[in-house]
């Protein structure tokens, strides 16, 4: 049985609206920070691909592009997964808007079981960071500083998915229960706000390391 809307108003707030606003601008404000946190890492990898491009070039190369590209697919149409479950939650209609939800969160289990073969696959060739890098016929100065940046950036970005998978897991509990609505759907907005920027990143990972 959902509960009234008013029901998740604070006391210190005076209105849904006022709660809902003050949510979102933290919401932002955490986003700004995790762009920063990745835009520096797109900042060093910048910096160490001017200075070793030959190697970083050799080291792309090594990647599978048909798994980052599937990858890609995987985490792009998550995002409209995530946004069909918010539409659908205002409309009420809480039995869709779970399955959306729960084809989310299996979007992005298929994106880290996909991520964690090509991590297998990397190690058992010797791609690894730093001086553990040992790919016959790469051997290039600046490869294994592309291997490092990689795993560190990769890393932290599948990270930050498992916790988006873990969020949607408990909003998934909340929007089976009824508990959003057209009147009141923070929890749920905030969430995919959250999902939508762990998709972003990837935007920009794909291409840095697999592409160009």
């Amino acid at each position: 049985m959902s509960k009234p809307a008013e029901a998740n108003l604070a006391h210190h707030f005076e209105s849904l609206s006022k709660q809902a606003h003050a949510a979102r601008l933290g919401m932002w404000l955490f986003l700004g920070t995790e762009i920063l946190l990745f835009g520096g890492l797109f900042v060093g990898y910048s910096m160490y691909r001017t200075l070793f491009g030959a190697g970083f070039q050799a080291a792309s190369h090594h990647l599978d592009k048909t798994l980052g590209t599937v990858d890609t697919f995987v985490l792009i149409t998550s995002s409209f997964s995530m946004a069909m479950s918010i539409h659908w939650a205002r409309a009420r209609r809480s039995g869709l808007a779970t399955l959306a939800l729960l084809v989310t969160i299996g979007f992005g289990l298929a994106f880290l079981a996909i991520h964690s073969y090509e991590y297998y696959r990397d190690v058992t060739e010797g791609a690894l960071p730093g001086k553990f890098y040992h790919v016959e016929g790469a051997m290039i100065p600046g490869a294994s500083m592309f291997y490092t940046l990689y795993y560190i950036m990769t890393g932290l970005h599948s990270f930050h998915v498992v916790i988006g998978v873990g969020l949607l897991t408990w909003l998934t509990w909340r929007t089976r229960r009824g508990d959003f609505s057209e009147a009141y759907d923070t929890p749920l907005e905030l969430g995919g706000m959250y999902w939508h920027l762990v998709d972003l990143i990837w935007i920009f990972l794909y291409p840095l390391l697999y592409l160009i």
